[in-house]
């Protein structure tokens, strides 16, 4: 299997917010931040670890680590990986729905 690098955006919502770096500069407990930047890291060299499709598109990256951190993201062809919002199991629905929201306002924005 050959390991394709993959370069990360930042969802940006129409009025100019960017929910992922909201979150995440929100998130307080520092070994998180840097357990979350290793692992954009790894996708970032191409390996997206444990990952599952959640719908429409949206994939969901688990982290292992505190209350379960999950990042949203969609797949632009095979090598740009949009970031789109994260949370953790708590609210997990939730930003699944939000993401599902993120991702069809960018498709439908960018004809993608």
């Amino acid at each position: 299997m050959i390991v394709q690098p993959r370069e990360i955006q930042r969802y940006v919502t129409p009025d100019g917010r960017n929910p992922f770096d909201e979150w995440f500069y929100k998130l307080r407990d520092t070994k998180a931040k840097t357990i979350i930047n290793k692992r954009l890291n790894r996708v970032n060299l191409g390996n997206l670890g444990n990952y599952r499709s959640v719908g429409e598109g949206v994939c969901e990256l688990k982290i292992d680590y505190g209350s379960g951190y999950r990042i949203y993201f969609g797949q632009i062809g095979t090598t740009l990986i949009l970031l789109l919002c994260a949370g953790d199991k708590n609210t997990q629905d939730q930003d699944i729905r939000k993401a599902i929201e993120y991702w069809t306002d960018y498709r439908s924005s960018n004809d993608a």
